[in-house]
């Protein structure tokens, strides 16, 4: 069958062979036109500015490479190290000769054990990071964050895999070790400050036993915890604990109070018994001397020194009453007295 057949309906040959002005033995057109595709003709020199153009726009972007002024440039050629760079535009040799990688030394970033905070979002717990068993059997809550960075960026990048894992998975198992061999009372109270020091000696002896190149920067305890299941028991025990410690406070305050005072006073007493004793003593001495010298003066006249001891007695004994001195060897009548307050003996 011609290939004309499957597209003309049958009776179509007398048509075409008929009359109608026509010639009837030639070839027949199809219907349609079939496209035509031409291809190209490539030059040899054509081919090899295409080629240059590729190796220029694959070797270039891989030749140069910046380094922020918080990253450190590690290059590596063929997979082995080969050099650090510092900050500012570097070259190298293209992939897959030498890659460069630029880890950011001074950036401060941070792990969280126990929780896990994010912004907008509210607080996740993490119990079984969180959950510890202290020395004398008993569960304690511990949240807290760790802050690191990278010290060696060469260490960084070939010994460690995952450098936030190797943070958490160390944290936690230093944190347990510690919290393990404290009591939960000091765990909660007065061991916060000794358990944050332990832990970071400990975990950077543990980091750098790995050669991991991490810094440890600083570790927070967040918050220390009994389970909620018997937190409200717990609080009570150190409510009373406080109260204990209040009472005791209160009570070394009102002895530190209390002796100086007691000991100041029982100086005073002290000291002012020694000076009565002094005073009595200067006293009786000088009442002693002036007795003897009272007594040679007696010896040298006694009749004098007898009247004269009487007179001054009669004085201190009679301050306020007039006394008049009369001689034994008058009459028998009694002498008329000068009563007149000008008189010589008015005052005696």
């Amino acid at each position: 069958m011609p290939w004309d057949d499957l597209h003309e309906p049958k009776g179509s040959e007398d048509r075409f062979k008929g009359g109608g002005g026509q010639g009837g033995g030639g070839p027949q057109k199809p219907p349609f036109e079939i496209p035509q595709i031409k291809v190209p003709q490539f030059k040899p020199a054509m081919i090899l500015w295409i080629i240059l153009l590729l190796l220029v726009v694959w070797i270039l972007p891989g030749t140069f490479y910046f380094v922020e002024p918080d990253e450190e440039g590690v290059v590596t050629r063929f997979g082995k190290f080969n050099r650090t760079t510092s900050p500012g535009l570097h070259f190298k040799f293209p992939s897959p000769i030498e890659h460069a990688a630029t880890p950011k030394i001074r950036q401060v970033q941070r792990a969280e054990i126990g929780f896990r905070a994010s912004e907008g979002r509210p607080l996740q717990r993490v119990p079984a990071e969180s959950l510890m068993l202290t020395g004398d059997q008993n569960i304690i809550d511990i949240n807290l964050v760790v802050q690191y960075r990278i010290m060696d960026s060469v260490k960084y990048l070939f010994n460690v895999r995952r450098p936030h894992k190797l943070i958490r998975d160390a944290t936690e198992t230093v944190i347990r070790g510690i919290t393990g061999s404290k009591k939960i009372d000091e765990a909660l109270t007065t061991g916060k400050a000794e358990i944050q020091v332990m832990a970071k000696d400990q975990i950077q002896k543990l980091l750098d036993k790995y050669d991991s190149g991490l810094q440890i920067v600083a570790l927070q305890l967040q918050d220390v915890h009994p389970p909620e299941q018997v937190e409200a028991a717990f609080k009570d025990v150190v409510s009373a604990r406080e109260d204990k410690e209040r009472m005791i406070n209160e009570a070394q305050g009102y002895r530190n109070a209390i002796i100086p005072e007691a000991r100041g006073q029982a100086a005073k007493i002290v000291r002012e018994a020694e000076g009565y004793r002094e005073q009595n003593i200067k006293r009786a001495q000088g009442d002693a001397n002036r007795f003897l010298q009272q007594y040679e003066e007696y010896k040298k006249a006694p009749d004098i020194t007898r009247k004269r001891i009487y007179l001054e007695t009669m004085e201190e004994i009679l301050p306020n009453i007039k006394k008049f001195v009369m001689d034994n060897k008058g009459s028998g009548v009694l002498p008329i007295l000068p009563l007149g307050e000008n008189s010589l003996g008015g005052n005696k």
